[in-house]
Order: structure tokens, then C-alpha cells, then sequence
């Protein structure tokens, strides 16, 4: 599968999906920015946030109108394409549009999703919970694997640090990674501050590159990042979401370590 393939991952688009028009410009942005960097990319965008923090926060297009604007779009661009799915009853339809699904933290214990998508044999990327420890992230895998999955990536996304804070815990990389699976950063989750504004979560965009940086020269196979447009204007963390104009400075920069790191590893 393309995920075995010995570059950056890299996971990136719009936390939610707003338009069509949306979807495009930041994709055809980072597909071509990939191209030239030799980045394999994938993009990512929610068609139903389920978790937000309040009742009437904005949640996206549903499942029939966002996957039908993720198979136009990976139609249009031909990149591969990422989304949540939130129960077992949703892979079947998922799965026919989306090379990966991907099980959000909240959900990553959750058997029955893991089991279904496992024996669809459809690739996932599974959130490790704020909740969780690394150690637990074997019984995640396990779920997967023995259900007939065999493409598996686990991303790291902070853990709970008191009350609407997380923290990174680098010691997760090697020992998520010594199970056997692709490591992903989630650079913008990580810097959430859950439910900081009451209705809403807040953010320390600030802190990405630093935090970014450490995770590749620590081992990491690819960066998960929220990318929008206009940050400011987003409907869904717009606190943590990384501006599309800024993105190829970063990840340029990202990638050149990646490619470092790699070299000296062979040595």
C-alpha cells in the first residue's frame, strides 16, 4: 500500500469541510507544494465534527454531501482523501470514497468501529485517545489487525494535562512505533485547550513548528496539521488551525529534517 512508502506522511486540509471551493484551493496548494518536495500526501477534512464542544457549533455538511464533495475533489486533484467516521454503520459508504478512514480519539477504544473497519480491510488512522496511554495503543492495533486490517497509522494527538490542557508526552514515539506501525504527529490537536472558551476549544497555534520539529528529529513517519485558508474566518479551531499561505515555509523545513534523519539512520 502507498503508506509503506519511505517518505514524510503528510496529513493535511481543513478541520471541517465549509465549501467545495475550500476544499480545492487548499488542496491543490499542498498537492502541488508535495509534489515538488516529495511528500506523500493525503488530504484531510471532516464531513461531521460529532464532538463539539456545543449543541449548535457548526458540524459540517453530514455524511452524503461531504463524501460526495471528497470524491470530487480526489476525482479532480487525484490525491488520495481522509475523513472521520464516527460508527460501524458508516464505513461501508466511507470506505467506497475514502483510501483512509480515520477513527477519532473520543472513538479509538471503540471495538465494534475498529472490528468493521478491519474486516472491510479499509486502511485507518486511529487518534490515540487524550485519555490513553501509549501502552494502550497495542490493544487498538490488536483490535484491527485480528479483524483481517493490515494498514494501520496511529497518531499522536496530546494527552489530558489537568483540566483544558494537553500535553506531548515524547516518550509515546518509540514506544507506539517499536509496535510495528506508522507514527503521525497531529501538530494542531496537540495544542488544543479543550473547551477553553466555554462553547469552544482555544488554541496555541504558536507552538506547532517547535513542537513539529521535535517530533520528526524524534522519529516521527509523518505531521497530521489542520490547514485552512483563513485560519480567522474558520468555523471549527480556528485557534489551532495552520494558515495555508504560511504551510510550505514549515513544511519545507519540515521535510529537510525528515530527510536528515533519515540519511543518519542508515549510517
Amino acid at each position: 500500500m502507498f503508506l509503506n512508502d519511505n517518505k514524510l506522511i503528510l496529513i493535511a486540509g481543513p478541520c471541517v469541510i465549509e465549501s467545495y471551493e475550500q476544499l480545492k484551493k487548499t488542496g491543490l496548494v499542498l498537492k502541488e507544494f508535495c509534489q515538488k518536495e516529495d511528500i506523500l500526501y493525503i488530504f484531510k477534512s471532516s464531513y461531521d465534527k460529532a464532538n463539539r464542544s456545543a449543541l449548535d457549533a457548526f458540524r459540517g455538511p453530514g455524511p452524503e454531501e461531504g463524501l460526495e464533495m471528497l470524491a470530487a475533489l480526489k476525482k479532480e486533484l487525484d490525491i488520495p482523501v481522509l475523513s472521520d467516521v464516527h460508527s460501524p454503520e458508516q464505513v461501508e459508504k466511507a470506505a467506497a470514497v475514502l483510501d483512509i478512514l480515520q477513527i477519532p480519539a473520543f472513538l479509538s477504544r471503540q471495538t465494534d468501529l475498529l472490528v468493521e473497519a478491519g474486516r472491510r480491510q479499509v486502511p485507518v488512522n486511529v487518534k490515540k485517545g487524550q485519555f490513553m496511554s501509549p501502552y494502550e495503543v497495542e490493544n487498538i492495533i490488536t483490535k484491527y489487525l485480528k479483524s483481517g486490517g493490515d494498514d494501520i497509522l496511529i497518531t499522536e494527538r496530546g494527552t489530558f494535562f489537568g483540566y483544558g490542557n494537553l500535553v506531548v508526552d515524547f516518550r509515546s514515539l518509540p514506544i507506539i512505533k517499536n509496535m510495528g506501525v506508522k507514527y503521525i504527529f497531529d501538530a494542531t490537536h496537540s495544542l488544543q485547550l479543550p473547551a477553553a472558551r466555554g462553547s469552544s476549544s482555544g488554541g496555541a497555534r504558536q507552538y506547532l513548528p517547535a513542537l513539529a520539529h521535535g517530533q520528526i528529529a524524534a522519529g516521527a513517519d509523518g505531521i497530521f496539521m489542520e490547514i485552512h485558508p483563513e485560519p480567522d474566518q474558520a468555523q471549527c479551531d480556528r485557534e489551532t488551525q495552520y494558515p495555508l499561505k504560511q504551510a510550505p515555509v514549515l513544511l519545507r523545513s519540515i521535510n529537510k529534517l525528515f530527510n536528515y534523519i533519515k540519511q543518519q539512520n542508515r549510517r
